[in-house]
């Protein structure tokens, strides 16, 4: 396992440069929620276009998603949808995307993806793109849960989240997270400043109580984009492997 961190101005723009290269590339790669991936978003589609790249080869999965219909604004899948997938359509060829279905229920939408990705021979993303939540959950796994201890499944409905919005989440599991060629943590803000510590700081231990802490021993390599607020409680740690 290698925890790699960078302390960035521009977090999202550097994180719109990885997923450039690896959609160019015609890869697999999961994308999350939130408004700082949203930003990236923008950022990759601007850079898209800019550059003219050819982003129809690749593959678009999820790390997550609420339990709601795609036209709810609480949707990850709007919020990819209306960032990036809709500009790119308008401007050339958008990527292949698989979405989790919200409108059904946790536990079905749960086996339908997990049918999907195994359809597609459970393929090893090229990278898997995560936010931290303030109580150090990743996609939608959250604090001392049961979806944190799934070792058989790679996706699992979740009945209760653990933090706002307050529906129902379906969720990949480590299992499938950590079959990634590279898994990239994007988080902004002081808000996230001691999940930052808690989770990647250097006396961070695995700990369910704070599930992104769980994830690198598990992973080949992780890389964790932050401003200056959400990197404000650690060392000094830019480039810390």
């Amino acid at each position: 396992m290698a925890l790699e961190i960078e302390i960035l101005d521009d977090p999202a723009r550097a994180c719109a440069a990885m997923l450039v290269g690896v959609a160019a590339g015609g890869g697999d790669i999961v994308l999350t929620g939130g408004s700082t991936a949203g930003a990236a978003y923008r950022e990759f589609v601007e850079a898209v276009r800019t550059v003219g790249i050819d982003v129809s080869h690749c593959t678009v999965w999820f790390s997550d998603e609420r339990s709601v219909p795609p036209e709810d604004k609480r949707s990850n899948y709007g919020l990819v949808r209306d960032s990036l997938l809709e500009p790119l359509t308008a401007s050339g060829g958008p990527p292949r995307v698989h979405r989790m279905r919200g409108e059904l229920s946790p536990e079905a939408a749960a086996e339908e993806y997990e049918r999907e990705l195994r359809a597609a021979g459970a393929p090893q993303f090229d990278l898997v793109l995560l936010g931290l939540g303030s109580d150090g959950h990743l996609a939608s796994m959250f604090p001392d849960q049961e979806s944190l201890s799934e070792r058989s499944r790679l996706v699992v409905g979740v009945e209760q989240a653990g933090l706002e919005p307050y529906v129902p989440r379906v969720t990949l599991t480590f299992p499938a997270l950590v079959n990634a060629r590279q898994i990239v943590f994007l988080a902004t803000g002081e808000s996230k400043a001691d999940a930052v510590v808690s989770a990647f700081g250097p006396d961070a231990r695995p700990d369910p109580h704070v599930p992104s802490s769980l994830l690198p021993p598990l992973a080949k390599e992780v890389k964790v984009l932050l401003d200056r607020g959400a990197a404000s409680h650690l060392p000094s740690a830019a480039g810390r492997t």
